[in-house]
This record gives C-alpha cells, structure tokens and sequence, in this order.
C-alpha cells in the first residue's frame, strides 16, 4: 500500500501529524478533500491536467485549503505534493492516510464496491460479517460501480472477494470460449 508515491507522501504525513498531535484534523481534512474530488470533476481535471503548471495547482489547492479551513499541515502537505508533480495523487494520498490511521487505531479498512447503495442495515450486517471473520473491528467504506451489475467486491488488506455478477458473468464467457 505504501510502495508508491501517494503510500510514501501519506505515510510520511501521518507520521508527521501523528508526532505534532494533529492526526485526527489532518484525517478530517482529507477525508472532506475526497469529498470535494468526489463531487467535481472539474477539480479532479485541474489536479490531473499536464496543462497547468505545479505552481497553478499549489494555487489551486492553497486557496481550496483556505476556503475550507484546513489545518495548516494539510495545506503545506498539498503545497508539497503539487509542487512536486503528484497533485492528481492526492486523492490515494488521502485514502491511504485513513487506512494507516485507522489501522493506528486497531481497525481494519475494507473497500467494498457494490453496484447499487448499500442501506446503513446492509452496511452494518457486512461490517459484523466481516468483524467475525478477521477477528477486528472493521471500518468499511463503500464506493458504487454500476457496471458490477449485482453482488459486490470487498477487499480487507491484501485479500479481496469478488462476488460480482460482472465477474460471474466474465467468468463464464471464458468458459463457453474453451468448450
């Protein structure tokens, strides 16, 4: 997880901001920093765009920093990141940052996409599944892919179950081709 750019630029932020006490502020900002990339696609583009400039970028993200009041580590953490040429990034800075702390923590992340919503029941009834499989309190965050189809794909650590229709249905076009 931390072997790339994005695993060495988080780790090195939840050292820094575990050792400075500000962990649980920087964790709240990027989480809100994902929601931001989550709802425009336009901040998503400008972060990812070779057109502008690392400066144009720093620019971008020092003032969305101001505007939501991060605290001031998260907003030199983007300042370095765009400056450095890994703006697009930060969004898998910002999941990794919340694995590593959660893990600090004594839970265990799980991804799990899902074609349609889960409800907070369905959410809940995965979260005990998966609390008695691995033996940890599981923190689980959803994310939707409509091209699943049904079913739904969960990845714990390096481990991942897919049971989605899309794989099912892969899984059996492979087999008709070999008969």
């Amino acid at each position: 997880m931390t072997a790339n750019a994005a695993g060495r630029y988080a780790t090195a932020l939840f050292e820094l901001a575990k050792s400075e006490g500000a962990a649980d502020a920087v964790e709240a900002d990027l989480s809100a920093f994902q929601a931001m990339l989550g709802e425009s696609a336009e901040l998503r583009g400008a972060l990812a765009s070779p057109l502008h400039t690392a400066e144009v970028k720093a620019g971008i993200l020092a003032a969305l920093a101001k505007k939501a009041e991060f605290n001031a580590m998260t907003g030199n953490a983007f300042g370095v990141a765009a400056r450095n040429g890994r703006a697009g990034q930060l969004g898998q800075v910002a999941r990794i940052f919340a694995a590593l702390a959660a893990a600090d923590r004594g839970i265990v992340t799980a991804d799990v996409q899902t074609a349609a919503a889960l409800t907070k029941k369905q959410t809940e009834a995965l979260a005990a599944s998966l609390k008695s499989a691995f033996g940890r309190e599981i923190e689980v965050r959803t994310e939707v892919r409509p091209e699943l189809m049904g079913g739904l794909i969960v990845k714990v650590g390096s481990r991942m179950f897919d049971s989605s229709l899309r794989t099912k249905l892969d899984g059996m076009k492979t087999a008709m081709k070999e008969a």
